[in-house]
């Protein structure tokens, strides 16, 4: 019963398990990702990152059709202008930067939407806005696989400085070393990554396994490593969870997966050991006293 609910899905299907390998993959860089998106208070920037990619994806889907090199690099391209365009503004502008990429991602979404309409139908939209996990082909396996490798080797380069460059921007400024570079160093690896995860989850769900396993991770840790550390097996386990909830419900994989790591996210805001609901209750009566 346990073999049958748990782990034939994945021993039966090859689709369920190229499905399972790329949200191993996603999981593994998208987490570090994610915990540095919090770190750097670029939450809200990061979702507009990932929409950010549609205009750039729907350009590939008009010049290539469903073609996953196309649309990947337009997706890419269209990612990183818009994080260039946005910090340009912030820079030159009052405007403060989330706002610019909010504005950026109003913009982006509306004109993506509007590009696919002109010679997709709603099943391609819907594709591009949701993605689909269940059907990741082999070249969308090796896009994620080496999207990962980039990932963990590029942040294993730049991490001391980023984690620097996080807490105490002026150290790095006092060591004659500039602190932007490894910011859009990290904006890029955020896009590439925004990007393989589109190609599974589509744009709209993109963003949930590379942030809500890393949110969660920050009620049980508070160090940068050990929040990696704890992101990881969430996002994992958020995914398997998710497609196991996709495949016996009958359900759409890529919100089954976002919904499962909501549900970490939960348990951990109400049962974590730092900051939970449960810490702050445990001290209420301190408190009174």
């Amino acid at each position: 019963m346990i073999y049958d609910l748990l782990i034939a899905p994945f021993v039966e299907y090859g689709f369920m398990r190229r499905a399972l390998v790329a949200c191993v993959a996603l999981a593994l860089s998208g987490s570090t990702i994610g915990v540095f998106l919090i770190l750097r208070r670029m939450s809200l920037m990061g979702d507009a990152l990932a929409h950010a990619l549609l205009p750039g994806a729907a350009i590939g889907f008009l010049l290539g059709g469903l073609s996953l090199p196309a649309m990947s690099a337009g997706g890419f391209v269209a990612g990183i202008l818009v994080a260039l365009l946005s910090g340009m503004v912030a820079r030159f502008t009052s405007l403060r930067e989330d706002a610019s990429f909010a504005a950026a991602y109003l913009t982006a979404l509306a004109l993506g939407v509007l590009l696919v309409s002109l010679r997709g139908s709603s099943v391609d939209l819907m594709h591009l806005l949701f993605g689909s996990i269940l059907a990741v082909d082999d070249a969308s396996l090796l896009l994620v696989a080496g999207t990962t490798t980039i990932t963990l080797i590029a942040m294993a380069a730049i991490y001391r400085p980023l984690v620097v460059e996080c807490f105490n921007p002026g150290f790095l400024a006092a060591l004659g070393e500039r602190g932007a570079l490894y910011h859009y160093a990290f904006l890029g690896l955020a896009v590439l990554n925004m990007v393989a995860a589109f190609q599974a989850l589509g744009t709209l769900m993109a963003l949930g396994l590379v942030l809500l396993p890393a949110i969660a991770a920050s009620f049980w840790a508070r160090d940068v490593e050990r929040m990696m550390l704890v992101s990881a097996p969430i996002a994992l386990l958020s995914a398997w969870i998710g497609l196991l909830v996709s495949y016996h419900g009958g359900l759409p994989s890529g919100p089954s997966i976002v919904l499962s790591a909501s549900a970490f996210y939960v348990g951990s805001l109400l049962f974590g050991s730092h900051d939970s609901v449960r810490r702050k209750l445990a001290r209420a009566p301190h408190l009174r006293g």
